[in-house]
C-alpha cells in the first residue's frame, strides 16, 4: 500500500497496511451488512482513512438541502447551483459509466462500482460516517456535497454564525484553502484513478493534485462585497421586494 501524508486538522491519515482486522472498522454503516447479506462473498472493504470517514468528525451532517437556504441565493453568489452543475454533484452517477464498470472489474471489487464501499466512500459524502452523526438523509445522487469540503454543517448553518467567520470556525466550518488535507482524504494515492502526472505545475514539474487548478474547476466564490455584509444585505433586498409587491410590480 502506498502511503500518503498530509498535514491539516481535518486531512488526510496516512493507511495502516490492510488487513482483514483494519477492514472491519469501515463496517460502520448498515449498508455494508446488506452487501454482505446480498452477496454472500469477500471483499476488502473501505478504508477508513479516506473519505469523510478518516475525518475527525465532531459535528452533525445535514445535507445540502440546508445550504441551499442561503447558498442557493443569487446576492450570495449561488453556490448551490454552481455545485449542481459541477464534478462533485456528479460524483455518484460516474461509478454507473463504463470506466467505473472496468476498474471495478479490475479491483476484483464483487460488486459495481456504484455498490462497493471502496468507491462509495470518496463518492457520496458522509459513507462510512456513523449514522449517529447524520441528521438529515443524505442521497447517493447528491454525490460529494458541501460538507464534505466544508465539513458537518448542524451547528455552524445559521445565518447568526455564519454571518463571523469565528463564530463559523468554532462552530465546525473547515476550509479547504487553509487545509489542503481536507481534499487529499480523496484525491490521493489510493485512488484507482490516481495520476501522479494529473497537473503541470508552475516550474514544471508535474503532481497528482495541486488545489489552485483543481478549485479553478469548481470555483464558487462568495461576492467579496457580501462577505460579512450578508444580513443587511439581505434585509434590504427583502425590504425591497417588499416594497415592489406593494406597488404591485
Amino acid at each position: 500500500m502506498i502511503r500518503a501524508t498530509s498535514q491539516g486538522k481535518h486531512g488526510y491519515r496516512s493507511p495502516l497496511p490492510h488487513d482483514d482486522s483494519s477492514a472491519r472498522k469501515g463496517l460502520r454503516s448498515a449498508g455494508f451488512l446488506i452487501f454482505l447479506i446480498l452477496h454472500g462473498s469477500s471483499f476488502a472493504l473501505a478504508n477508513d482513512s479516506i473519505g469523510d470517514a478518516a475525518a475527525a468528525i465532531e459535528h452533525d451532517f445535514v445535507s445540502a438541502a440546508k445550504c441551499k437556504s442561503c447558498h442557493g441565493k443569487e446576492l450570495m453568489g449561488d453556490q448551490y447551483g454552481t455545485w449542481l452543475k459541477g464534478v462533485h454533484h456528479g460524483a455518484y452517477e460516474t461509478l454507473k459509466n463504463s470506466r467505473a464498470e472496468t476498474i471495478a472489474r479490475e479491483k476484483q471489487l464483487g460488486l459495481p462500482a456504484f455498490e462497493a464501499p471502496q468507491c462509495l466512500v470518496c463518492h457520496v459524502t458522509a459513507f462510512g460516517v456513523p449514522k449517529s452523526r447524520i441528521r438529515e438523509h443524505i442521497t447517493p445522487q447528491d454525490g460529494v456535497q458541501c460538507e464534505s469540503c466544508h465539513g458537518p454543517g448542524r451547528d455552524y448553518r445559521k445565518k447568526k454564525v455564519m454571518s463571523k467567520l469565528r463564530r463559523a470556525r468554532s462552530a465546525g466550518l473547515w476550509e479547504p484553502e487553509e487545509d489542503h488535507g481536507i481534499c487529499l482524504r480523496c484525491h490521493n494515492s489510493q485512488s484507482p484513478t490516481h495520476d501522479p502526472q494529473r497537473y503541470t505545475l508552475s516550474d514544471g514539474s508535474t503532481s497528482d493534485f495541486d488545489y489552485e487548478q483543481a478549485m479553478q474547476k469548481i470555483s464558487h466564490p462568495i461576492p467579496e462585497h457580501v462577505k460579512g455584509h450578508y444580513l443587511e444585505l439581505r434585509a434590504e433586498q427583502k425590504a425591497e421586494e417588499k416594497r415592489r409587491k406593494k406597488l404591485g410590480r
